[in-house]
């Protein structure tokens, strides 16, 4: 009887232990699933992390090895090798390393990751896509490739705020307004490039205003009014929002400039879409620029 209940025992501790390992799978298939879709849509890292052709189109062969140069007036920025290559990207950087460089711009060795890394938004997003990002960035094709050293003519902050210890999560979905300004902000921070800046940081009080410059081989472009105001959104549609989103293509068919992702862009689900564009609509009508 004893050997006949030990026998019951490793078989029912087997069974646990499979089903926990198939639980624990799903689990990672899944939020590589979600890092995936993150990646290639609202989150597009690859939209500065990925070098540009002379056509200005991301080279996707070599995705996220190190983009094109950010040059404003604060400084020259040269965004980051961040495949897993042990010698040139994060290969060798543990978990915990990934998490605080990407919420709170802190290297393993300590140093301040500089702008324009949205930060003030990174600091927000939610454990759950967190995990599913850097799980993504751990399955990327490893490439040796060393970006040149950004030069900041601003002083850096000592921080971007306090070490992030508590779990956060995202808004449900069921409250469409503030999942998209979730997904407008901490995820695909289009605040940062769409809100006016004082000494360098996002003036909130003025979200989603515009007039921020861009510049690059395109020229300049200046980002654009998402707030309802005359000279923002007020008279589009949401089908006209939307195409501006996705292809890039402004109400009056002219062409939108990079740096807005609309290669990344064109593959958010439609739920989120409407999200962000009920948030946007949300927003208090200012006028261009603030």
């Amino acid at each position: 009887m004893r050997q006949l209940h030990a026998a019951g025992v490793s078989l029912l501790a087997a069974a646990v232990l499979q089903l926990t390992m198939v639980a624990d799978a799903r689990g990672a298939d899944q939020r590589l699933e979600r890092g995936r879709y993150l990646m290639t849509s609202l989150a597009a890292c690859g939209n500065c992390h990925t070098p540009r052709g002379p056509d200005g189109a991301s080279q996707f062969d070599r995705e996220l090895s190190g983009g094109p140069p950010v040059k404003e007036a604060p400084f020259d920025a040269y965004p980051s090798n961040i495949t897993p290559d042990t010698k040139s990207g994060i290969g060798r950087w543990t978990h915990a390393q990934l998490k605080r460089a990407i919420r709170e711009g802190i290297r393993p060795d300590g140093s301040l990751i500089g702008p324009p890394m949205p930060f003030g938004f990174y600091r927000g997003m939610a454990d759950a896509d967190l995990e599913a990002i850097i799980a993504y960035l751990g399955q990327v094709k490893p490439i040796d490739n060393v970006p040149p050293k950004s030069v900041y003519r601003i002083p850096l902050p000592p921080a971007y705020g306090p070490p992030i210890k508590k779990p956060i999560k995202a808004p449900s979905p069921n409250d469409v307004v503030a999942y998209g300004g979730y997904l407008a902000g901490p995820v695909a921070h289009c605040m940062e490039c769409h809100t006016p800046m004082v000494k360098g940081q996002v003036d909130l009080n003025k979200a989603g205003a515009g007039g921020n410059p861009f510049n690059g081989p395109w020229g300049t472009a200046v980002s654009r009014n998402l707030t309802p105001h005359e000279s923002g959104l007020k008279n589009w549609s949401d089908a006209e929002i939307e195409k501006a989103i996705r292809e890039g293509v402004s109400r009056d068919g002219s062409r939108l400039k990079p740096p807005m992702g609309y290669e990344y862009y064109k593959s958010m689900k439609p739920e989120d879409m409407k999200a962000i564009i009920t948030y946007l609509r949300s927003l208090k009508p200012l006028p261009m620029g603030g």
